[in-house]
């Protein structure tokens, strides 16, 4: 098997993970009537805490065979994977516009995958690199989220930089760690694995604050900027490139809007699914997604799904393992 073929099927088998992952933490939370420690409590909840876990492992072994331009857009399939089961424990069937977004996605990622096929990853981002692209995206984190700002799309943007920047760093620990030629824990991967940890905490907590001020578009920016941060870190820096020439260009950016557009529409379906289910006051174990945060196109130490719960007359409350 590739390196590329196997960076694609372990990216599937992650996204997918992670989708069962906020189905299932959905109808927990349901369940629980939304008390915190009633789910710390609970063992199948930390079931669904493994099964992130999981599926960051998986995330990480796919970053270790597969270039950033290929793996992160892939995060993406967690929407549309979340869309059948959502709906299948809804009881419900998959609308039109979700089959539309699920489509949309799925072709325009297949473009992608077409241009940003390419060998096993083994260029790093050298320690002055990774601290240059720490500190870059620190001081644009700050601008977007800078205090007073209302929460919404410029967390969501600062949360998918911040995703995505941990991401290429995981990439870098990986390669290098796995790098039987030297030492396992170098400076540089020491360093590293701490800038991992820092960037994937703080667009947690950003996502978290972004859907404060609702949940379709953050959502949506957080699932579009990820992919683009490390891609630019994939391009500019780890020597990777688009395959084809000027028409793999054209075709990557027709792919890009493409799954744009479709994960705008399956963001909406999701929105959508949650306001019948909040109007109605129907928090019932069947009930819809209500919210997938930070999908794992963001970096693998953070878990992307998290599930929001509202009933009538309160306010969201996140759930996150």
């Amino acid at each position: 098997m590739s390196a590329t073929l196997l960076a694609v099927v372990l990216s599937l088998v992650s996204a997918v993970a992670y989708a069962a992952a906020a189905v299932a933490q959905e109808r927990l939370a349901a369940r629980s009537g939304g008390g915190t420690l009633r789910l710390l409590a609970t063992g199948a909840w930390w079931g669904t805490v493994l099964l992130n876990a999981g599926a960051a492992l998986l995330h990480v072994a796919a970053l270790k065979y597969g270039p950033l331009t290929l793996v992160q857009p892939l995060g993406a399939l967690t929407l549309v994977a979340a869309v059948p089961l959502g709906a299948r424990i809804a009881g419900r069937r998959v609308t039109v516009g979700e089959w539309r977004g699920t489509a949309l996605t799925l072709l325009g990622l297949a473009a992608l995958l077409v241009t940003a096929s390419g060998p096993e990853p083994d260029d790093t981002l050298s320690l002055p690199q990774a601290l240059a692209v720490a500190g870059l995206t620190t001081a644009l984190i700050g601008v977007l989220a800078r205090r007073g700002s209302r929460p919404g799309l410029r967390h969501a943007t600062a949360s998918g930089l911040a995703s995505g920047v941990a991401s290429a760093l995981t990439q870098t620990v990986t390669v290098a760690a796995t790098d039987r030629s030297g030492s396992l824990l170098t400076a540089q991967v020491v360093v590293v694995a701490v800038l991992v940890a820092m960037f994937a905490a703080g667009g947690l907590l950003l996502s978290q604050t972004a859907y404060q001020g609702g949940l379709g578009a953050p959502l949506a920016m957080v699932t579009l900027a990820n992919p683009v941060a490390a891609a630019v870190i994939g391009l500019s820096l780890l020597g990777e490139r688009l395959q084809g020439g000027v028409a793999g260009f054209v075709l990557a950016g027709a792919g890009a809007v493409l799954a744009a557009r479709g994960v705008v529409l399956l963001t909406r379906g999701t929105v959508a699914q949650s306001t019948v289910v909040v109007a109605a006051g129907q928090a019932s174990p069947q009930a819809t997604i209500q919210g997938l945060v930070d999908v794992p196109t963001q970096s693998p130490l953070q878990a992307p799904p998290a599930i929001e719960e509202r009933g009538p007359g309160q306010s969201p409350v996140a759930f996150a393992p």
